[in-house]
């Protein structure tokens, strides 16, 4: 390790922007750019699901919060959702005297928080447009070899749904990987933010910012690249037979 990092420092000797320095803070905002993004996703997955069929429910009761959950984030940008969490705690009577606020008080948390409900919500109406397109003959057959409602729900009517869900959450996940540069507004260390302290030393917007968007653009074709093989895995039986 001690042999490589010397390559690299003789290597930028003669680069005054991008030094060892700079690129240890590009580092750290590559990993929490990760974090943010990788749980906000796993998270808003895991929530959509029971979400999306909640959402499809003939109980008013049921779907019409969940309708209105999905209506209010998708219908306002993720950047003011971002400032209500983060400075809106704040303002919550006694929490700075409760343990919460030893989470909350970290900008990760609000960040992590509003980019799960945003995420959520759009996954939400991704995966109910899914399971409302599934065929009805797939649920008949279902129904003919005596599978239950729920049973018919977690075999059939999820993977199904699941497998033709994937192109569009492919691009939430990509929309998300772009929209997470917001997150240096609340103080945190990411990508852009990064870029911010490179160009704040240094006064080299061009440099600061295109290398970050470099990186974006190499984040942005591993995740084409993974959907990719998902999709021509699980889709595999929807392609012309030849030979």
């Amino acid at each position: 390790m001690e042999s490589l990092l010397t390559w690299l420092e003789t290597q930028l000797a003669d680069n005054s922007i991008f030094t060892l320095q700079t690129l240890a803070h590009y580092g750290e905002g590559l990993t929490t750019t990760v974090q943010l993004v990788f749980l906000s996703l796993i998270i808003g997955l895991i929530a959509a699901v029971p979400l999306a069929i909640g959402r499809g429910s003939r109980h008013a009761w049921i779907k019409w919060p969940i309708f209105a959950y999905t209506y209010v984030f998708r219908g306002t940008p993720l950047l003011i959702q971002l400032y209500l969490i983060y400075y809106g705690v704040v303002f919550v009577d006694g929490i700075q005297e409760t343990w919460l606020w030893l989470i909350l008080e970290d900008p990760f948390v609000p960040a992590l928080i509003a980019f799960t409900l945003n995420t959520a919500a759009y996954t939400t109406e991704i995966f109910r447009g899914a399971i409302k397109s599934t065929s009805k003959g797939e649920i008949e057959a279902a129904r003919a070899y005596g599978m239950s409602p729920g049973l018919t729900m977690r075999r059939i009517i999820i993977p199904s749904a699941f497998r033709r869900a994937l192109p569009a959450y492919g691009n939430e996940v990509i929309f998300m990987l772009h929209a997470s540069a917001i997150a240096s507004v609340v103080t945190i260390m990411d990508l852009t933010g990064a870029a911010r302290f490179v160009y704040a030393r240094y006064y080299a917007p061009f440099d600061a910012f295109l290398f970050v968007a470099a990186i974006y653009l190499c984040l942005t074709f591993a995740i084409l690249y993974f959907f990719r093989h998902l999709e021509k895995k699980l889709l595999a039986h929807l392609q012309p037979q030849t030979g």
